[in-house]
């Protein structure tokens, strides 16, 4: 048996495919009866001001905005069978996992 725990992080910018994500590796771990903890982490939100016109009207701007959207789940005493099923995982494209043991 592992002891400790397994922090997963996921990044993306659609958030309904990162709480399907999500879901997916929770549906993974309660076939294992583990215990997890998955918190919802703060959003970033960049935005981006671009100047419309590119010699005048210098007030004339257009504002744009990248959301980044973070879930973290803790696996609280993981079995082997559980690590080798987090790293056979598949996720759609679009969304950053990392995996601290």
């Amino acid at each position: 048996m592992a002891q400790g725990k397994i922090r997963i992080r996921l990044k993306g910018y659609d958030h309904q495919q990162l709480d399907r994500s999500a879901q997916q590796i929770v549906d993974h771990r309660a076939a294992q009866r583990c215990d997890d903890h998955w918190p919802v982490l703060c959003d970033e939100k960049n935005v981006y001001c671009v100047i419309r016109s590119p010699f005048k009207d210098k007030d004339s701007r257009e504002h744009f905005e990248v959301r980044t959207h973070k879930r973290l789940i803790d696996i609280l005493s993981p079995t082997p069978k559980t690590i080798d099923q987090l790293m056979r995982l598949d996720l759609p494209a679009g969304v950053d996992i990392e995996i601290k043991l």
